[in-house]
């Protein structure tokens, strides 16, 4: 271990002789603006994140530290064989992040809570990774003794476990004093989704302490809830958690009745400090194959409340094949600011033997995760043959969207995944319906319907037919779906074989030839890999670009290997027949009061005649002026 040094991903770039001095510690000296991160990288090492609330000195981590070192070599060849991959990540049951390519972690300082909250095992990708889906109903007792701090640490710690919860687990919360009650207005186990969590949280704060503690009562409501079958559920894990202050009754005769082959696990919580024997939940969760945890202080929520997670982990590591399959994740916001992305994970598991010919580690170490940016996947669809009305998305097992033209999250949540469902995402009627349950079950299929299309920046409604054309990606739990009004069944494949015919059609781009063919814009598109288009910060403005793309055809051909040609070839057939339309325009008179004429086309030509008015276009789409 003394021997083992590692980039810290939250040391200060600029304090390199402070960190020299800490035990092994080191800065990269190689960190550059890598294009496609948008921020400082190094190719050569990996960053390690530990979270705010974990020694970084302590054995278990430097432990950690020290095997996963043998990852770096590991990500950089995934990098050489892939280079479109983005963040590798290890994220280990202990809490520690190892990442490639190593990158500064964000300055906490900037965000609201000044300081880094950021544990790995909090985030969506990891919780759906580590763990099979789970029934949980949330046993809270409210009976007079637990009122004042005790009830406040109850209730955060019923929020920080609802936190570990993705959209595969079913939940619900039951108080208990003298009778059970259920907390909120669901009365059966609800998906875990971003929405039925915040109800359930919103109940827990409105909860009383009062009465007494009748801990037959809460069980025995917590099982009969478990034990429906007439509503949707999760079918695997089926777990009660307890949190209370402790009592003396042990409700022996409820587990005999309810639970005598332990088919429920039982995890129960000490909560605050007091005197009161906590031997009787102890036995509940021993009894019960589930374990005890202690909440004396707010400090030890967060890691108290997601303990449960590595022993929910075991069946997987038994089940090792079946468990070790790729998991795609909700769509959610990177934290090192990629954007909106979908994470592929996989569980890992250590198979060591324990010394004994019967037993062998049945842990899990962690999950590990690559990232895949939405706008990635938006690039590799050949959407510019879709038309202006035409469009794709997919959808996940939940009928949540991760392509879509309105998923556009203004505020996006850090430690939320972004939940929109198809039926929300567009205006509902009841062949949507079906269509999304088809895609749910992986179906292969096709409807035109008359539906009502919202425009993108909601001002406008239009009544028209679309094709819906679905089919499941395969390897996935996606599927994906086209969608095209009549119009746009069709388009034009330009093939112009003859470099004559090319040279003709992009003479009439020329910047020279605006007083000819009227001020011209091509669509910001990525035609050839080497000719980078006009970004979001307006690097260059259309005209710069254009004049780009004319050197480039000029000197390389529309023809040659790092080109769209398919592509290219429609942007230059739109620029021929164009310039024949303002060669017509230029012969005939307009009425009094029109000040322009402009054509466009799905090939990516705008021609604004004449040249005069195109001085003062506007670049930017309406949809995006106030």
């Amino acid at each position: 271990l003394d021997n083992m040094v590692y980039y810290n991903a939250k040391d200060d770039l600029n304090e390199t002789e402070e960190v020299k001095g800490r035990k092994n510690r080191y800065l990269p000296d190689d960190f550059e603006v890598d294009p496609v991160f948008k921020r400082l990288v190094s190719y050569n090492t990996t960053a390690v994140h530990i979270p705010t609330d974990i020694y970084e000195g302590s054995t278990i981590i430097l432990n950690e530290l020290n095997w996963t070192e043998a990852l770096e070599d590991i990500f950089r060849k995934n990098k050489e064989e892939d280079p479109s991959l983005l963040w590798q990540v290890f994220g280990s049951a202990t809490g520690l992040a190892r990442y490639f390519p190593a990158s500064p972690w964000i300055d906490s300082s900037t965000s609201a809570n000044k300081i880094d909250l950021y544990d790995v095992r909090r985030r969506p990708w990891y919780i759906q990774g580590a763990a099979s889906p789970k029934d949980m109903l949330i046993l809270v007792d409210a009976s007079g003794s637990v009122s004042g701090l005790t009830l406040k640490l109850i209730k955060t710690s019923v929020s920080k476990m609802l936190e570990t919860l993705s959209d595969d687990d079913y939940v619900n919360v039951v108080y208990f004093n003298d009778k059970a009650t259920y907390a909120s207005c669901f009365e059966n186990l609800v998906q875990a989704n971003v929405r039925n969590k915040r109800v359930l949280k919103d109940a827990v704060k409105s909860i009383m302490a009062k009465g007494i503690t009748n801990y037959r009562g809460g069980f025995e409501l917590a099982f009969e809830q478990l034990a429906q079958t007439n509503v949707s559920r999760a079918n695997c894990n089926k777990i009660i958690m307890l949190f209370t202050d402790g009592g003396e009754e042990r409700a022996e005769e409820i587990f005999k009745k309810y639970n005598p082959k332990q088919a429920v696990r039982i995890f129960t919580f000490s909560v605050g400090q007091h005197n009161y024997d906590k031997g009787p939940i102890q036995w509940m969760a021993c009894a019960n194959k589930g374990y005890y945890y202690e909440i004396p202080s707010i400090g030890a929520i967060r890691i108290n409340t997601q303990e449960y997670l590595d022993v929910l982990g075991r069946p997987m590591v038994k089940a090792e094949r079946k468990a070790k399959q790729v998991q795609w994740t909700n769509v959610y916001l990177d934290a090192l600011e990629l954007g909106l992305v979908i994470t592929g994970t996989l569980p890992v598991f250590n198979k060591t033997n324990t010394g004994s010919k019967k037993s062998q580690n049945q842990l899990i170490l962690g999950v590990m995760a690559i990232d895949v940016s939405l706008e990635d996947i938006k690039n590799l669809t050949p959407r510019f043959t879709f038309g202006p009305n035409g469009y794709y998305f997919a959808i996940d097992p939940n009928g949540y969207v991760l392509l879509h033209p309105n998923l556009q999250p203004l505020t996006a949540k850090f430690h939320e995944p972004v939940t929109l469902d198809f039926l929300d995402a567009e205006l509902e009627n009841e062949i949507k319906v079906e269509i999304r349950k088809k895609m749910i079950d992986g179906n292969t299929g096709s409807h035109t319907i008359s539906t009502l299309v919202k425009s993108q920046d909601e001002r406008y409604i239009d009544a028209s037919q679309r094709t819906y054309t679905f089919a499941p990606v395969k390897g996935t739990d996606y599927s994906l779906a086209l969608v095209l009004p009549n119009h746009s069944l069709h388009y034009i494949r330009s093939n112009i074989a003859d470099t004559i015919t090319q040279a003709k059609f992009s003479e009439s781009l020329m910047a020279d030839k605006f007083d000819e063919y009227g001020y011209t814009f091509i669509a910001p598109r990525v035609y050839c890999t080497d000719l980078k288009p006009p970004d979001k910060n307006k690097n260059k403005n259309n005209t710069e670009f254009l004049v780009e793309f004319n050197d480039y055809i000029d000197t390389k051909t529309p023809n040659n290997d790092m080109c769209n040609v398919e592509l290219v070839n429609r942007l230059l057939l739109d620029a021929g027949i164009t310039s024949t339309l303002i060669k017509h325009w230029k012969g005939t008179n307009v009425q009094p009061g029109v000040v322009a004429r402009f054509v466009a086309t799905d090939g990516g030509i705008t021609r604004v005649f004449p040249k005069s008015a195109g001085l003062d276009w506007q670049e930017e789409a309406e949809t995006e002026l106030n």
